[in-house]
């Protein structure tokens, strides 16, 4: 999937004013999630998505994976938005699914596997990808 498609899919499902929100929104998701696994799996992802994201990605990545739940996910990306944890957690959606649409099956799978089982619905997921 290409930059400009990505952001397009963001866009529609999170019902963006345009493709400069849908891009801020999605490189804040996309920074929190870096955060969360394994800088093994950082480098696997970037490297299935649109180059802006690739990026975006490998600068969030840290030293290692951090532990937090989906509501300490939620309060991150809203940090990052300005917005309230119940907004972030529109936009986490919005983004994810739209990762999970742009990625293999297997990566998709290798990413909720690091992450808790309540994370999988954020992807549009009940658990693993097939």
């Amino acid at each position: 999937m290409k930059y400009d498609g990505f952001l397009a899919h963001v866009r529609e499902r999170g019902e963006y004013r345009d493709q400069n929100e849908a891009a801020d929104v999605t490189s804040a998701v996309l920074e929190v999630l870096a955060q969360r696994i394994s800088p093994g799996e950082v480098k696997d992802l970037a490297s299935q998505m649109p180059g802006p994201l690739g990026q975006v990605l490998h600068q969030a990545m840290p030293r290692q994976a951090q532990s937090f739940g989906i509501e300490e996910f939620y309060r991150r990306v809203a940090e990052r938005t300005d917005a309230r944890p119940r907004t972030a957690q529109w936009d986490a959606s919005a983004v994810l699914t739209t990762v999970a649409d742009a990625v293999t099956g297997g990566e998709l799978n290798q990413i909720i596997s690091q992450l808790p089982s309540s994370y999988a619905v954020l992807f549009g997921k009940a658990d693993l990808a097939d």
